[in-house]
């Protein structure tokens, strides 16, 4: 046991002699983890191993050394099983392969990093494309065939603690019931601790890891959440998501209004929304309608008097619109104008209306009250597309600050809505923690950075530790490819120094 010790320390002194007495990160203790309580960890998910079409790279020791000279101390390794099979014969292992992650986990521990290991695409399961060819949940052998790699993963890695690695057993369940999903996930936590008993094990939360997982409450497993809130802002125009090109700029914070207005055919919804606050000069109102339904008799008032009044009727092949869509169920058109529609506002105008009279409803993405003088808008960009919520009063002030509406998203409601739900799981002795979390590279980084800073200090009074999604890429710290940030250069990559900083403050 002395000479194991001994040589112990010898590899780490002399690895930490190798960077450089400037560089060498400062390694302290493992914190301990349990499934009851976990550490408030912070790092980097790591997309190595993510996909093997696209995103199936080796590690490098150098991400680990930064990520630790940095001040963080956790990575998690999202991976994709047909990576380390042989041939694509899920019951064979290529070798070589497991011994990329081998030394992963070894760089990972040499600076001091937790790694939490993860099957992005487990046998029978994953959220992305393409889809398996079995289903984990229902299909009894696939399930075996999952056991055995995970079982493997315990058994190589048995001799390390719980401290260092843990098991975050399948990413965002869905496409089963709670008890089903906590079924399947017990029978490979029961697999995983027969062989290697102490491990810690993470199982994300229901709905894409949102929810908690109650079936799993007293069966000796953390929890994962996720950051990923609002959605429109952490994957505006997101490629892989559906409908992201057509989602409202992002704002932060925001006051909450919605993108309908309603006319007569919807006489429980329809009324005004209203703007209120004192113009200092004249002005253009512009609205950028989206969708039309049936017929929509947009009015715009300033202080009762119309200033604009335009019939938006929608019918089959070219118009006013963007594209002519029939909808047959209700036998009325729907059509897509993508058009916007403008009106004077004269100096002093105090309430502003608009509103549908006779018709079905519109959509829009946004509306503006533009000083004639050249001077910056101000922009009223709709918080979502609930429908039924009717319209509200928004009050302006002169320097374009908008209130009122039916509420806000700012820290407040990203603490209501994302984490007192885990902070009760939490209170029943089950360790939580944010398995990712961040905002894709369409968001304009002043909003991102207002939105990460009002979760990190979620995060921080909550207890919960984060990773990142992710280190280098789209969502990152480095090479994240957003137009609208000014890089620094760091070894060969694009550093985004004011997320980098924003992050070591929590």
């Amino acid at each position: 046991m002395r000479r194991t010790i001994l040589k112990t320390l010898l590899v780490t002194l002399l690895a930490a002699a190798s960077l450089g007495a400037a560089e060498a990160p400062k390694i302290t203790a493992f914190p301990a983890a349990s499934a009851q309580e976990l550490p408030r960890w912070r790092g980097f998910n790591l997309l190595n191993r993510f996909h093997i079409d696209w995103s199936n790279r080796p590690f490098e020791e150098e991400d680990f050394k930064t990520i630790a000279k940095w001040g963080f101390n956790f990575v998690r390794f999202p991976m994709d099983y047909r990576i380390w099979i042989a041939d694509k014969d899920w019951n064979r292992v290529n070798e070589e392969e497991i011994k990329k992650i081998d030394q992963a986990v070894a760089w990972a521990h040499q600076y001091g990093l937790h790694v939490c290991l993860n099957f992005h695409r487990a046998p029978g399961f994953t959220v992305n494309s393409p889809k398996e060819a079995t289903d984990l949940w229902t299909h009894a052998y696939t399930q075996e065939v999952c056991v055995k790699h995970w079982v493997m993963f315990a058994k190589r890695y048995k001799h390390i603690p719980s401290s260092k690695l843990s098991f975050n057993l399948f990413n965002e369940p869905v496409g089963a019931d709670a008890a089903t999903i906590a079924k399947v996930s017990l029978k490979v936590a029961q697999a995983i601790w027969a062989v290697d008993p102490q491990r810690l094990v993470i199982c994300d939360g229901l709905g894409y890891g949102k929810e908690p997982h109650q079936e799993l409450v007293g069966k000796n497993v953390a929890q994962a959440t996720r950051g990923y809130s609002p959605f429109g802002l952490t994957h505006y125009k997101a490629n892989w998501v559906s409908g992201s090109d057509s989602m409202a700029l992002p704002l932060w914070p925001v006051v909450k209004f919605n993108s309908y207005l309603y006319g007569s055919d919807k006489k429980d919804l329809t009324g005004p929304l209203v703007l209120e606050g004192k113009l200092a000069q004249k002005s253009e109102f512009r609205i950028h309608v989206n969708t039309v339904s049936r017929l929509a008799d947009l009015t715009v008032k300033a202080d009762d008097k119309v200033v604009l009044s335009k019939k938006l009727a929608p019918g089959e092949g070219a118009g006013e619109w963007k594209k002519s869509v029939y909808m047959p169920e209700w036998k009325i058109y729907q059509n897509v104008y993508d058009k916007v529609y403008s009106a004077q506002l004269p100096a002093g105008t105090q309430r502003v209306e608009i509103s549908i009279g006779e018709g079905d409803w519109l959509t829009f993405h946004k509306m503006e009250i533009a000083p004639l003088d050249g001077s910056a808008p101000a922009v009223l960009t709709p918080s979502g597309a609930d429908w039924g919520v009717k319209q509200g009063t928004l009050f302006i002030d002169a320097l374009g600050n908008v209130t009122g509406g039916t509420g806000s998203m700012d820290k407040k409601f990203l603490w209501e809505k994302d984490i007192l739900p885990w902070k009760a799981l939490q209170a029943q002795r089950v360790g939580v923690m944010v398995g990712e979390w961040g905002s894709y590279n369409k968001t304009p980084h002043d909003v991102t950075l207002r939105w990460m800073k009002d979760c990190l200090e979620n995060f921080k009074e909550a207890g919960f530790g984060w990773a990142l999604w992710n280190f280098r890429g789209d969502f990152g710290v480095m090479d994240s490819g957003r137009a609208d940030v000014e890089y620094e250069d760091f070894n060969g990559h694009k550093l985004d120094r004011k997320m980098l900083e924003l992050l070591q403050a929590y």
